[in-house]
């Protein structure tokens, strides 16, 4: 009897509307916050999860700005390398070594005649993208391995060939393909057998093993040649973090694996915004449903202290008003974080058919943060009602 005694007052001074209100802000903004957090989760999965990364585009190779005031200045010196390592954005980095030797490939075949001067580089085995046995080199070897780029095959099958009536070849069939590797030192000359062991998309140039750049590059006569790229490894080719420290020391790289970072900014800037408007609605959201439980209280504060005085026990009361006013917080905190689960699955199953990777469930962050509102609200509830059952005389 005394508890629907009770439970009548309060609603009767609650009021329906003023109930709907203080509930509907509140759902509101934690929806909001929710949305925020899990966003900004699958934001990092879909920059850093394995199966969004590309292993082409999280290298970058770097050359210095070329123009009329940086012309015959664009060596990358060791201080160079050493300031890219101190990067919070780099992961690995290494110099692209430039042959200093003179060198030809000549064709051994009457059917694919052709002779042209080359230049090599080379770059350490774990900047390589392709998985070959046969990447290695020794002195008393007859055989030097080379990678190709890419692009240099579509060139000639899409253009050269075409413009000299000459056929088209497949990679498999380049790899056939045995011609004559002349190199040119200061000990004289020598020649050894190349072949084409696999294609990069990498780096757009003809690689051969570091050891045997170093064995040509030894007996090159006069000052040694500076490197003029670079190559590094890093999570996050948009970075604009990075893009900014290269603009800033005057390097350049493919525009097109780092496009990305002005549409990285935008991001940020928007998961910043619902942030900033999730956590300012929940404040209001806070102030409505404190000043709905006070003007509840209120309303009714002759009646509860009437109830004081012929020996209700304030902690009673509390107790009471408690159980009326938190439970709702807890329907509104599980209805969110439930919506939230339910948008989470449907657009990771939406993402995965643009190829594109998250969670088919919340971020453990998005539960913390749900669990951090309900003890706020719980904080907020507790001190409004012992703030106003108390103070009663």
């Amino acid at each position: 009897m005394f508890n629907t005694l009770l439970k009548k007052l309060i609603k009767a001074a609650g009021g329906r509307v003023k109930m709907m209100m203080a509930i509907i802000g509140l759902s509101v903004a934690t929806l909001l916050i929710l949305f925020s957090v899990q966003l900004q989760a699958n934001y990092y999965d879909l920059l850093n999860a394995k199966n969004n990364q590309d292993s082409i585009t999280n290298f970058l190779v770097i050359n210095k700005v070329l123009n009329n005031e940086t012309i015959g200045n664009t060596g990358i010196t060791t201080d160079n390398v050493a300031d890219f390592k101190k990067q919070n954005f780099v992961q690995e980095v290494s110099i692209i070594t430039p042959s200093r030797f003179k060198a030809s490939l000549q064709s051994n075949s009457e059917r694919f005649p052709f002779y042209t001067d080359i230049s090599f580089e080379s770059v350490p085995s774990s900047f390589i993208d392709v998985n070959t046995a046969n990447w290695n080199w020794t002195e008393d070897a007859d055989f030097v391995p080379i990678i190709a780029p890419n692009m240099f095959l579509d060139f000639y099958n899409f253009q050269f060939a075409f413009s000299q009536n000459m056929p088209q070849l497949t990679p498999d069939i380049v790899k056939m393909i045995v011609f004559n590797v002349n190199v040119q030192t200061a000990i004289g000359n020598k020649q050894y057998k190349g072949r084409i062991v696999g294609f990069s998309n990498r780096i757009t140039s003809l690689l051969v093993p570091q050891e045997f750049m170093t064995w040509g590059n030894q007996f090159t006569s006069g000052k040694a040649a500076q490197p003029s790229r670079l190559i590094i490894k890093t999570k996050d080719p948009g970075n604009p973090v990075l893009v900014n420290y290269l603009e800033k020391n005057g390097y350049t790289t493919d525009a097109d694996k780092t496009r990305f970072s002005k549409y990285r900014k935008i991001v940020n800037t928007v998961v910043s915004i619902s942030w900033i408007t999730g956590a300012i609605m929940l404040s209001f959201a806070l102030l409505i449903f404190t000043l709905f439980i006070q003007l509840t209280v209120t309303a009714c504060k002759n009646e509860i202290a009437l109830l004081i005085t012929l020996g209700t026990a304030p902690k009673q009361l509390e107790k009471f008003l408690m159980k009326q006013f938190f439970p709702a917080n807890i329907i509104i905190i599980f209805i969110c974080t439930l919506v939230i689960t339910i948008l989470q699955f449907f657009t990771s199953q939406w993402l995965q058919k643009l190829n594109m990777f998250v969670s088919n469930y919340i971020s453990i962050y998005t539960i913390i943060v749900a669990l951090v509102l309900l003890c706020v609200l719980w904080i907020v509830n507790k001190f409004t009602v012992r703030k106003y059952v108390y103070k009663q005389p």
